[in-house]
C-alpha cells in the first residue's frame, strides 16, 4: 500500500517550489522569455540593486518585464563571455535560494564583471512572486563605465 501525503504538506510545497525554480533556471538558460513570463506571477516583488550604468538593471514588477531582463542582459553583454555557476540550491517551503558566481563582458566597453550572487525566489500558487538578486553591483557598474 502506498501512502500519498496531502497536497499542502510542507514537503509537497517545497517540491513544487523546487520544480518551478528548476523550470525557471532551464528557461532562463535557454533564453525562453515566453516560458519565463508564464512562470512569473502577474505581479512580482522584484529587487536588483538599481544601477544606472547598467540598462538591464532597473525596477520591474510584471511577469513580462521580469522575463525581459534576460533578453536585455544578452543585448548588452557578450554572450560567449557570460558564465554562471551554481554552488547551492536551497528550498524551504515556498522559498528558494540559489547561490553561485556570475561573470560577463559589457558589449559597449569590452570590460568584464564578475562576482558571487544569491537569488531569492518565492513560489506561490505555482508561479514566482519574488525575485531578489544580490550581486556585485560595483563590478557591473565599473564594467559599464567607459573610462
Amino acid at each position: 500500500m502506498t501512502v500519498k501525503p496531502p497536497e499542502n504538506t510542507p514537503s509537497s510545497t517545497a517540491e513544487t517550489t523546487r520544480q518551478i525554480v528548476q523550470e525557471f533556471v532551464t528557461a532562463r538558460l535557454a533564453g525562453d522569455e515566453e516560458r519565463m513570463t508564464e512562470l512569473f506571477a502577474d505581479k512580482v516583488d522584484w529587487l536588483i540593486a538599481e544601477n544606472p550604468a547598467a540598462p538591464w538593471i532597473r525596477p520591474r514588477s510584471t511577469g513580462a518585464e521580469c522575463a525581459a531582463q534576460a533578453r536585455e542582459l544578452a543585448e548588452h553583454t557578450v554572450p560567449e563571455d557570460t558564465t554562471a555557476t551554481l554552488d547551492a540550491f536551497l528550498v524551504d517551503g515556498t522559498d528558494a535560494v540559489l547561490m553561485g558566481h556570475l561573470s560577463g563582458t559589457v558589449r559597449t566597453t569590452g570590460k568584464s564583471f564578475g562576482g558571487p550572487f544569491a537569488l531569492h525566489l518565492t513560489v506561490e500558487d505555482g508561479r514566482i512572486t519574488r525575485h531578489h538578486l544580490y550581486e556585485n553591483s560595483l563590478s557591473i557598474a565599473e564594467a559599464c563605465t567607459a573610462t
